[in-house]
């Protein structure tokens, strides 16, 4: 045995804590995986609700859909101006107060509340024009059976547009708008996320393997309506924050000795790494495992994957993926798995500030065990990142810390 597997095997038996066969570290896991075959609950929606409040969602619509919805938005402005009205569009709210966390949906909602947007009025003159303009730009597209990334659509007009920024806005204020999805439009995001391990599928009728993609996986299809035949007998989805962490799985093969599916979005979340996780979990039926920074905005980013975005909550019925649990860096993991305390990083203020703020949504306050790690987060005022890890070996990630956590079935 290498001295630095020798150091890793020590600092797990030195815990009392002997790492098992394979099969028996998976037991929890397969144990959780089981329950959520046998389970019959059936999603509720926002129709069987009967909220106090209406809320506006949007559904994947076809390309005669689409059309018809854009015609019929053009036609009511062309009465309007017929009218001697000049024209203005109703676009939905989508400020942070027309959001809300629905418990009974366990995500983020959209209140159904519509603002006005003139073209006569100097406030909203050019917002009104850029609408317009990518309205038509997405009539196109649909009417063509092409896609383009979010990238493209803003260099047809630089001038008019100026930034990304605010095509982007205006794009989902449209589909909004429109009630259809955002991939609806025809318009992606460009390639971001990748995923490597158990797992085979068809993208636009070619066939691809995961386990045959190299350290750097396969990236996850801008247009996940192209993927079909899903296929794996991994036990689990390993959701994971950063790249490096995916890295090390994947050069290890992880998804060899433990039976798995490894994504990341390398950071915050974009749609596409949304979707394809949603529609993993939905096919596959198998749990999803986090593993995250031990930092706010690790937990934050793992909200956005649970319970969705307040930028995209019209959504969330779509792109969120619920009930996935916090494997881990979890703030008491840092005494548990003593974390040197050269590894441990001190808070911010402005970590701080987010930390507080994660504390007083509602979507936190519904999961007693998040908020507990959370206050310990606050309380010690360090944070640790998953390569602090690294400080035992570089490999204790793969050979000894996420086998323990799933041996112990230590999830929340």
């Amino acid at each position: 045995m290498s001295k630095r597997g020798g150091t890793e095997q020590a600092l797990a038996l030195a815990k009392g804590k002997k790492i098992r066969s394979a099969e028996d570290v998976l037991k929890k896991v397969k144990s959780l995986a089981a329950e959520l075959t046998a389970s019959t609950e059936v999603d509720k929606t926002l129709a069987q609700l009967n909220l106090p409040y209406n809320c506006r969602e949007v559904v994947d619509k076809d390309t005669d859909e689409v059309l018809a919805e854009i015609e019929s938005a053009i036609y009511g402005v062309a009465a309007s101006i017929m009218d001697g009205e000049g024209f203005s569009f109703d676009i939905p709210s989508r400020a942070k107060g027309n959001q809300m966390y629905v418990p009974e949906l366990d995500r983020i909602v959209l209140r159904d509340t519509v603002s006005k947007r003139p073209f006569a009025s100097t406030a909203t003159c050019r917002k009104a024009a850029v609408t317009s303009r990518i309205l038509s730009l997405v009539h196109e597209l649909v009417g063509k059976r092409i896609h383009v990334t979010k990238r493209d659509l803003f260099y047809t007009d630089v001038k008019l547009f100026e930034d990304q920024g605010q095509s982007d806005a205006v794009l989902d204020d449209l589909a909004c708008m429109l009630g259809c999805t955002r991939s609806s439009l025809h318009v992606v995001a460009s390639e971001k996320g990748v995923v490597v391990g158990r797992l085979t599928f068809r993208e636009d009728g070619d066939f691809i393997d995961c386990q045959r993609m190299g350290v750097g996986g396969k990236a996850i299809p801008p247009n996940v309506d192209k993927v079909s035949d899903i296929s794996s007998d991994a036990a689990f989805i390993l959701l994971v924050e950063k790249d490096a962490a995916f890295m090390r799985l994947a050069e290890d093969r992880f998804y060899n000795t433990f039976p798995c599916i490894i994504l990341t979005a390398k950071g915050q979340p974009d749609v596409a790494t949304r979707l394809f996780l949603k529609r993993l979990k939905t096919t596959l039926k198998i749990p999803v495992l986090a593993l995250v920074d031990s930092d706010p905005y690790g937990l934050k980013i793992l909200s956005v994957y649970m319970k969705g975005s307040m930028n995209m909550s019209y959504d969330s019925s779509n792109l969120t993926t619920p009930d996935i649990k916090w494997l881990g860096v979890r703030p008491s993991d840092l005494d548990r798995f003593s974390i040197p305390e050269q590894c441990r990083l001190p808070m911010s203020e402005e970590d701080i500030k987010t930390g507080r703020r994660l504390l007083e949504e509602d979507f936190i306050r519904a999961n007693p065990e998040w908020v507990k790690e959370l206050e310990l987060m606050l309380a010690s005022k360090v944070k640790a990142e998953i390569q602090a890890l690294s400080s035992f070996g570089f490999q204790y990630l793969t050979q000894v810390y996420l086998p323990l956590k799933l041996q112990e079935g230590d999830w929340i």
